[in-house]
């Protein structure tokens, strides 16, 4: 009879069993997790982000909008990095184009507390 103390020991010492599987077959649920993390998570991103970026090029002078920090105003000029809003009878504020959320009365593009990108 083997000591007991000796059972890890000889244990270490065997062969490990000979595997006939094929390396893609072992690589298969690393390359499912990756597909389901792109379709679940940075497919719908992109397409937020696309989104945004859309509307934030799309601005126009005359545009009723709010923005992130929750300002409504019309849109008076337009830069290339900024907008410049009228939040009411001469006062007119330059804000990040960024920083515009939405339009007033529908629902915002940019998720609140954030500047979209």
């Amino acid at each position: 009879m083997t000591p007991v103390p000796a059972i890890p020991f000889l244990l270490a010492m065997a062969q490990p069993a000979q595997s006939n599987q094929s390396i893609w077959v072992s690589l298969m649920p690393f390359a499912l997790m990756i597909g389901i993390f792109y379709v679940l998570v940075l497919l719908p991103m992109r397409r937020r982000q696309k989104k945004i970026q859309d509307f934030q090029s799309a601005l126009k002078v005359g545009d009723r909008v709010i923005t992130t920090s929750g300002i409504y105003g019309v849109i008076t000029k337009i830069d290339e990095q900024s907008v410049q809003v009228q939040i009411a009878d001469k006062v007119r504020i330059d804000v990040a184009r960024a920083a515009v959320g939405g339009y007033q009365g529908q629902d915002p593009v940019v998720p609140q507390g954030g500047s979209g990108l």
